[in-house]
């Protein structure tokens, strides 16, 4: 992926509405000799100001998202999805809990706020559902729900019973977004039918929106009245229960679901950022929006507390620090005078009360109605218009013609025909210490030194994301991969990399993150680095030679039994999600679970080896699955038949595939096999057949069981932590002497 190796690096921690502007002013204008990198616990950010409206079925969950894997990816700036643990301020480096440290020269820090629970015991969670982290409220939200319409039978014959039975929902808080909530939770549940609930808004205040005018606080009193949703004033809650609330007069009341949203609190980690906080733990700033710990730290938005003069907890004062903050880090970046952020006295307000109106206050005036809805609905997609536009930016359009955009990772290897090809012209002379070698290509070489044998394999590629750690990560297991398929276990490995272009600084910075992603794998196999290679280039690149020690056999390709089963232990599907993630195509939601899947090493295959359990394996990588399935039918002299519905498939590869987007090795991986496939038409058009020739890269294993020991493979595959095992065939004996799969 492309980098930028500026002699110096500004850090956006979180991705709030302040932090989200410099991605947008990024794409119009980055700054020269400058990287960007932003950092999230989640691949998306969401808009506070559209949540109600998507809780009320009003917009699409998308809607109110900013994908930030598309949104960096889109406009040249890097995104590490990780948590972060501290500050090392006398280095100015940031602290993560997995990955190394991350220098900085700026950083601006926007992670928001929570819901408080201050003075209150939390004795259960078990029905309880603080709003924050709003990426996750409504599937969290509607996990408790689905309980209510699965328990309607018993509801009903409780009632018929004379029991209560009506599931009772306690909404804790009286602010604006606690109104909002109540309002639009109850237009979720009507949209549902769902026949009979109570809504219950509960402040510790004398009055649900207290801060509000007179005038707007009686329209929304009206309108709860209306809508049937009671309000319970001056109740403090002192203990949460499973489904039980104490209040601080030592009442209780019963809740099939309690949602929190209380008045802001500070974020735990706050506290370790080594920054001066204010009494409720924000971090305290300048006018200019630094910090007043130190000049080259910011903070905006809900995180941050104005000295002396600190402002309510609200999106619209981030919104206005947005343009101050961009001109504030290019000044400080040129060594010039920083200019002041002012928050505004008065703004307008707009309540939803998701039925298609609103309520509204500005200044001494309050109003209510559809115009309402109208002009909140067109504030607020106007504003998210901006930051979900996820094209390249307008500064570098990319050639999109096929040959333009290589695939990248594995899919990025030259086609097995253009290989082989190769190589039986080559004279490559006989060396005895050659045990295993060119002659009958495997997975990895075995080499005899002295009185002993070393097995052997290389593997490198080009980046195919902008986390130079991840890409660090994923090249070390994919390259020792091969080894643990031989039966060797890796110890010593020579590194290869090629870097881009750019400035020293920004080199020194890019290498250290990637040896530290690659050390961080090669430790954990019990290896080390003992040297290598490093060159500049037009893009990074990075490969390791591996010599391992053989722990049992070589098990070769053609060891296939007939009757075996075979066993795949992870989906197929990277070569299109990386491909999509080139063209910034690639949804958010996908990308965690294609890293998790990638990440996950192939070690556990050894122990399988180890007690005799597998006839042979292979990994899958950049020929495809049907590429390495049947160079072990060829070597075999055996055929397979393919369960075609049993092949799983990561998250995302069937809609982009149907968007046409595919590896550019595809094509290659499809055209060198397709003359031994066996399928009819209608499984040659589904997604799973086209998934049969993408290019992994870190793909799973491809086993082969004997019948009798399946059971034990499949257990013994669980207990070593192998997350999704896939029976996808059987190996058959070869028909008119002619290696075959056949696709059912």
């Amino acid at each position: 992926m492309k980098s930028n190796l500026g002699s110096r690096r500004i850090v956006l921690l979180g991705c709030g509405h302040t932090n989200a502007h410099i991605l947008k002013m990024w794409r119009m204008q980055p700054i020269p000799d400058v990287e960007l990198i932003c950092i999230s616990n989640f691949p998306v950010a969401t808009y506070s100001g559209m949540f109600p409206g998507v809780l009320a079925g009003q917009y699409r969950k998308e809607e109110m998202e900013i994908d930030l894997v598309r949104l960096c990816n889109s406009v040249g700036v890097r995104l590490i999805i990780d948590n972060v643990t501290g500050i090392d301020h006398s280095n100015q480096k940031i602290v993560f809990s997995e990955r190394g440290e991350l220098d900085f020269d700026l950083l601006s820090i926007g992670i928001g706020s929570q819901p408080s629970f201050k003075n209150v015991t939390v004795s259960s969670e078990n029905r309880l559902v603080p709003i924050k982290p709003m990426q996750t409220f409504l599937s969290r939200v509607d996990s408790h729900l689905e309980k209510f319409s699965s328990s309607s039978d018993e509801r009903r014959i409780s009632a018929e019973a004379g029991k209560q039975s009506i599931p009772k929902i306690a909404i804790v808080g009286g602010g604006v977004g606690s109104i909002e909530i109540a309002f639009c939770l109850d237009q979720r549940l009507r949209s549902r039918n769902t026949v009979n609930f109570q809504i219950e808004l509960i402040t510790s205040s004398d009055r649900v929106g207290h801060q509000l005018l007179a005038s707007t606080q009686s329209r929304i009193q009206k309108k709860l009245s209306a809508r049937k949703i009671q309000v319970r004033t001056d109740s403090r809650v002192s203990e949460i229960g499973d489904g039980m609330l104490t209040f601080s007069d030592g009442s209780t009341s019963s809740y099939d679901l309690m949602i929190w949203g209380t008045n802001a609190s500070a974020p735990p980690l706050l506290a370790e950022l080594g920054l001066a906080t204010d009494p409720n733990g924000f971090i305290q700033i300048r006018p200019t929006l630094q910090t007043i710990t130190s000049e080259n730290v910011f903070s905006v938005g809900d995180t941050a507390s104005l000295v002396d003069s600190p402002t309510p907890k609200a999106g619209v004062y981030a919104v206005r620090q947005g343009p101050v903050l961009w001109r504030n880090l290019n000044h400080r970046l040129r060594s010039e005078p920083l200019e002041s952020w002012h928050p505004q006295d008065k703004f307008l307000k707009l309540i939803n009360l998701g039925d298609g109106t609103a309520i509204g206050e500005y200044r001494q005036f309050s109003f209510q109605g559809m115009g309402a809805w109208t002009l909140k609905n067109r504030i607020d997609s106007k504003f998210m218009a901006m930051y979900q536009n996820y094209h390249s930016s307008s500064m570098e359009q990319p050639d999109k013609s096929p040959m333009s955009i290589r695939c990248l990772g594995c899919g990025g290897k030259i086609g097995a025909e253009i290989l082989s090809a190769v190589l039986k012209d080559l004279d490559i002379p006989h060396h005895p210490d050659v045990i295993l070698g060119l002659d009958h290509p495997d997975d990895a070489a075995v080499i005899r030194t002295h009185d002993n044998q070393v097995t052997i394999t290389t593997d490198f590629f080009a980046s195919p994301l902008n986390d130079p750690y991840l890409t660090g990560q994923i090249a070390a297991l994919n390259a020792a991969s091969d080894l643990y398929v031989m039966g060797a276990q890796p110890g010593v490995a020579l590194a290869m990399v090629q870097l881009p272009t750019g400035h020293p600084r920004g080199q020194i910075r890019l290498m250290r993150e990637l040896m530290a992603g690659s050390l961080h794998e090669i430790r954990r196999m019990g290896a080390t680095i003992a040297g290598g290679h490093s060159i500049e280039g037009p893009q990074l690149t990075i490969g390791f030679t591996f010599f391992g020690r053989q722990i049992v056999p070589p098990k070769t390709k053609g060891g296939l039994q007939p009757g075996d089963h075979l066993v795949l232990t992870k989906p197929l599907g990277t070569g299109v999600l990386l491909a999509a993630a080139m063209r910034s195509q690639l949804k958010g939601e996908f990308y965690q679970p294609l890293i998790h899947t990638m990440l996950q090493p192939n070690s556990i295959v050894l122990e399988l080896m180890k007690q005799s359990l597998i006839s042979t394996a292979t990994d899958v990588t950049g020929f495809g699955f049907a590429g390495h399935l049947l160079e072990m039918l060829n070597a075999s002299k055996l055929s397979a038949r393919l369960e075609l519905g049993k092949i799983p498939l990561l998250a995302g590869f069937e809609a982009l595939s149907e968007q046409g987007i595919e590896s550019t090795l595809t094509p290659q991986n499809r055209a060198g096999v397709e003359s031994q496939i066996i399928v009819n038409s209608e499984l040659r058009k589904k997604a799973a057949f086209n998934a049969l020739f993408d290019p992994q890269t870190c793909g799973g294993l491809l086993l082969s069981v004997p019948e009798k020991l399946l059971a034990n493979v499949e257990k013994q595959l669980q207990i070593l932590g192998c997350e999704q095992i896939a029976v996808v065939g059987r190996i058959t004996e070869q028909t008119d002497g002619k290696s075959e799969l056949i696709v059912i």
